[in-house]
């Protein structure tokens, strides 16, 4: 257990060290006025001068003083804990904090890595409009829910919503489709389902050759089965948001946004 007790008033950070990782510990409020500073030097001396290559704190999520101070410290957050701590008024959620050795704390890099860790992010989805040479849409019927959608899906880390529809078409019909750089259209999906909010890159892959379509097959575990359906019934089997996308689409081809599937 290494202390720093760096305030007159007797205000202590502990850290609790077992091999190579330590947790920071504080006393419960009040906190000095210098608690960011308090917070770096504990951090600091741990890791200079006890060898220590993780430093972890968790911090209820309420607790405003305690996670600016650690943003200031240098501390990335790296997940949430639900009602992992009790309080007055209930079970609340802890934030996980880190900060390793290796890691630039006193930089512009270091603060934007921090920034990185705690800014609000959005879930980014790629869907491609098919259609063959009689106008029909292909639907891809998946193995884990009732509803159909277009080819695509979620775009990985430090992908591009272009490349990420190439990908997921390719995985999931076995072909590589020519797909237009400008999505027609970008909207924005509300929470449901138990899902959070996203934004959706739709592309228009057009009318696509026959050589094509005779070849496609469902090449992901998760594809069913691949559906060509006339635009008049693609309402029946897909959710009422990708209808109104995919009838919008098939209306008007200008590069547009949208939000739930509604004109801006």
């Amino acid at each position: 257990m290494v202390d720093d007790q760096s305030d007159p008033d007797d205000f202590r950070i502990q850290v609790e060290v077992v091999d190579d990782s330590g947790r920071l510990l504080l006393d419960d409020p009040p906190y000095p006025e210098g608690l960011t500073r308090a917070i770096s030097l504990a951090s600091d001396d741990a890791i200079l001068g006890h060898d220590v290559r993780r430093l972890e704190a968790r911090v209820a999520v309420d607790d405003k003083e305690v996670i600016h101070a650690l943003h200031r410290a240098g501390y990335r957050r790296e997940g949430r804990l639900r009602q992992a701590r009790s309080a007055d008024n209930g079970w609340v959620d802890e934030f996980v904090y880190s900060r390793l050795a290796t890691d630039e704390i006193y930089t512009r890099t270091g603060h934007t890595g921090m920034l990185d860790s705690v800014l609000p992010t959005k879930r980014v989805i790629s869907h491609v409009l098919v259609r063959d040479e009689k106008g029909r849409v292909l639907l891809c019927e998946t193995t884990y829910k009732p509803d159909w959608e277009l080819p695509g899906g979620v775009v990985e880390p430090v992908e591009s919503p272009h490349a990420g529809a190439i990908r997921e078409c390719q995985e999931e019909l076995g072909v590589t489709l020519d797909i237009p750089a400008t999505p027609v259209l970008i909207d924005w999906m509300p929470p449901a389902l138990g899902w959070s909010d996203a934004i959706e890159f739709i592309y228009d892959a057009g009318v696509v050759d026959p050589s094509h379509t005779a070849v496609m097959t469902p090449a992901d575990g998760e594809i069913g089965h691949l559906h060509w359906v006339d635009p008049d019934d693609v309402s029946e089997h897909v959710t009422a948001l990708s209808a109104r996308r995919i009838a919008a689409m098939l209306t008007d081809s200008t590069p547009r946004a949208t939000e739930n599937g509604f004109p801006l």
